[in-house]
Formats: C-alpha cells, structure tokens, sequence
C-alpha cells in the first residue's frame, strides 16, 4: 500500500507551478539555498515577523515544509483551510504539547521537513523575540539536522494587524545557514537559545552580501 502523504499533493502540484511567478511578484533574493538537505528529515527554523513567513519560505524551499502552527490558525476562514491542505500541525499554547512533538518526530523519521518559528510568534519590525523552551525540547527528541533561517522583509509587506499586502514596494531576503552543531548544549532551553542566536548571526550573511 502507497504510503499516504500528509499533505495535498495535488496542492503543492499547482502550487510549485506558480512558484517563479510569486518568487517575482514577492522580490526574493535568496542566500544559502544549497544549506537545505534534499533528502531526509531535517528542521528548517526561521524568525518570525508575518504571516507571510510560511509561504515565503515554501516558495524558495526545494521541498514541502511541514509547519507547526498555532492552534487558532486553523480556525480563520480560507487561511485555516489552505494551512491544512498544506499538512500544517496544530500547536496548543502549551510549550510543550507532546502529541503535536510526538506527530513531528515522526514525520521527521519519515524523511519531511518540518518548519519552525522558535519564537512562537510575531516579533515586532527589526526584532527577535526570545525562543520557546519547547522548541529545544523538539530539536533534541527530534535528532535530525537544523537549518537555521532568516527572513526579512516580509513585516513590511504584509505587517502585523494588515490584512491586505503592500506589493511591489519592497524586497524579501532569506539567508539559510549551515546545520547547527549542539554538541555540549544541556538544556532545552540553551537548545532553543542557540538556534535563535544562530538565526540573528546571518545579519552578518546579508550585511556581507
């Protein structure tokens, strides 16, 4: 029996035929594409300032990324539906939702990418929030390749509290870094602080670039 894939296949169809034309529309310059495993289960986390993060980086990604989301996402009409056909997995407010780790270690066993946003939220223009604790709590049970991300850009387009996109007037950057290395780290917490600070090291990516 063919192994049932957890998200619309039919989807994603349409979707990657579309890419190049919203990679155009939306302005992104990408950095560090060849950092993304082609094979095999790996995390791909990102800071977070818009809801137009997920997309974005499904747009430039050369597979499908599974994201954690919050729960009351899946409640908002249009928005809930396409974040389920994407195969999206609900997260509780709980830091620590076990059901929701247990479902992404084991699509990461299975060889997806699961995305994450360690801050848990929205941060404000130019900022970084402080990474939840059960981020780390992931990345250690999970024991696959993490692939530190940031996106910027996307909160100028699409900011907190808009509902309708400023297109065309800015520019989207994504620096994907190497995997991260957590030899020695003993904590969840240190796990989750080391991804974010890995996260904001690739400011210097873009100001070299």
């Amino acid at each position: 029996m063919e192994k049932k894939v957890p998200y619309s296949e039919f989807g994603y169809k349409v979707f990657y035929k579309i890419r190049p034309a919203l990679k155009k529309l939306l302005k992104i310059n990408v950095v560090g594409l060849e950092n993304i495993p082609l094979t095999g289960g790996c995390i791909l986390a990102a800071n977070h300032r818009s809801h137009l993060d997920p997309p974005v980086l499904n747009i430039i990604s050369p597979r499908p990324i599974i994201f954690l989301a919050k729960k009351e996402l899946f409640e908002v009409p249009i928005l809930g539906w396409i974040i389920k056909k994407a195969g999206a997995i609900p997260v509780k407010r709980d830091n620590r939702d076990l059901s929701t780790i247990k479902k992404a270690i084991s699509l990461l066993k299975e060889g997806y990418v699961i995305g994450i946003f360690p801050e848990g939220t929205r941060a404000r223009p130019g900022e970084f929030r402080k990474p939840q604790p059960g981020v780390g709590y992931l990345i250690e049970k999970a024991k696959v390749p993490v692939i530190p991300i940031l996106v910027e850009g996307t909160d100028k387009i699409l900011p907190v509290k808009s509902k309708f996109p400023k297109l065309f007037k800015y520019n989207i950057d994504v620096i994907i870094g190497k995997p991260i290395n957590f030899e020695g780290i003993s904590s969840y917490e240190h796990v989750a602080e080391k991804v974010m600070h890995e996260i904001k090291k690739l400011k210097e990516v873009k100001r070299d670039g």
